[in-house]
């Protein structure tokens, strides 16, 4: 074990009120991309800059090649969760971590086998029609072609919050208040760029931040412990 994993289990060892924050980096070791760092999508060439197809006006305008783009980008069947979401769903289990709330939409910590998880920015596993409202699961999108359609000819919209788009103010409010009452807070995986997602941590009222990332951060945290390793690598330790 590392030294700096063995301090980090020394703090959960000593809590029962964890609460994780990640971003895109829990999930590259499962083969996902992230947007930001070197090989991200952020970094790829392609017609329009990602942030600008992910934007909701895109969407309407130009549904055609944001569905290029969410199929080839977004949608990467065969991913397992790896030993940062397996570690977490165990320290659930043990009755440690009280949830983790993630920016990620490709639902890795709940096959996992996490429960509490606070999905900020939705999911790639809900969609629904946007004319009927039936549900569509991932298979549906990963074999539809073009425009998803439903069979009642509605368009089929993943449940993912798109730029220029409001987070649901029931998970903000659920986040905040698990992140106000943490005696743990363990930050994985992102670069905290992206609000108001990032701004959220600012609500953590203890004295035991634990960062998880391979690169600096957006925002000037007083760290306790801070961990430059992968995360996977890092939390599977524990």
């Amino acid at each position: 074990m590392t030294e700096s994993a063995r301090k980090l289990k020394d703090l959960v060892d000593g809590s029962d009120n964890i609460a994780f924050f990640g971003g895109a980096g829990v999930s590259t070791e499962s083969g996902i991309p992230d947007f930001r760092s070197t090989g991200g999508l952020y970094h790829q060439e392609w017609k329009y800059p990602p942030e600008t197809i992910l934007s909701h006006s895109f969407y309407e305008s130009n549904p055609e090649e944001f569905f290029r783009f969410y199929h080839a980008k977004l949608l990467v069947p065969g991913a397992k969760p790896n030993a940062a979401h397996k570690t977490l769903a165990q320290l659930e289990r043990a009755g440690k971590l009280k949830a983790v709330i993630t920016q990620n939409i490709d639902g890795l910590h709940q096959a996992a086998g996490s429960n509490r998880v606070l999905e900020l920015h939705g999911s790639v596993h809900r969609n629904y029609c946007q004319r009927c409202g039936k549900f569509h699961d991932f298979d549906f999108m990963l074999h539809a072609q073009g425009v998803p359609r439903c069979a009642c000819g509605g368009t089929v919209k993943p449940d993912v919050v798109l730029y220029e788009e409001g987070l649901d103010q029931q998970m903000l409010e659920d986040a905040v208040r698990l992140l106000c009452q943490a005696d743990v807070l363990i930050i994985g995986g992102t670069s905290l760029n992206v609000y108001p997602a990032a701004g959220l941590v600012h609500y953590y009222r203890g004295h035991k931040l634990v960062l998880i990332n391979k690169t600096a951060v957006a925002q000037d945290l007083a760290a306790d412990l801070v961990i430059t390793d992968p995360i996977g690598q890092t939390l599977g330790q524990l």
